[in-house]
């Protein structure tokens, strides 16, 4: 999990507006990836992302130590993610459609350097086909993948950044998981090597 100085927080605690914006620029990553994790678009997840360094910064002189700084952005990312998607769903109804037939673009491709035109196509189908799924989970399983398969959090970190016990965090991911196969089982092939 990335750490963040503990000067550069009390600096940014104390009203360093520099110090905030080197933990912005240290975890603009960190929380975009969550954010588009859970909602599934780039456009939405900028907006969690603007939102949770606001949220981060408004909340910075509450923040106590007992936990580790990246832990708590990692629950504020989180929070908004998911409080972005319910307004989402709620203005989905409002407009008479459903998630499904919303039209989203293929997800950004990374860098990957060597494979060719083929081989990006079949990364690019294989990471939608993800999404999709992803998508289709309900919010606790979509949150919990992404927090500990996708985010790399261990299973201590995601109990602390979802507040719930341990043994819930080992329970819904397993559930978690099944519900995910489930869901890519159409596409095996796909993910066949």
């Amino acid at each position: 999990m990335l750490r963040v100085d503990a000067g550069i927080i009390r600096r940014a605690q104390g009203g360093d507006t520099a110090s905030f914006d080197v933990i912005v620029d240290q975890c603009y990553a960190m929380v975009y990836n969550i954010a588009y994790r859970l909602l599934g678009d780039s456009d939405w997840a900028c907006d969690a992302t603007q939102e949770a360094f606001v949220r981060a910064f408004n909340g910075l002189p509450n923040f106590r130590r007992d936990a580790s700084f990246t832990t708590w952005l990692y629950r504020i990312a989180t929070n908004v993610s998911l409080d972005q998607l319910r307004r989402r769903r709620r203005w989905l109804a409002e407009q008479s459609l459903t998630p499904d037939a919303e039209e989203e673009g293929p997800a950004p491709d990374p860098p990957d350097g060597q494979p060719g035109p083929n081989g990006r196509a079949e990364t690019a189908e294989r990471r939608e086909i993800v999404h999709a799924a992803l998508r289709r989970l309900s919010d606790d399983h979509r949150t919990i993948i992404v927090l500990f398969d996708l985010q790399g959090l261990s299973y201590e970190e995601v109990s602390e950044v979802l507040g719930v016990p341990l043994g819930t965090v080992k329970s819904r991911l397993n559930r978690a998981r099944l519900s995910l196969k489930q869901q890519l089982a159409p596409h095996l092939e796909l993910f066949e090597t």
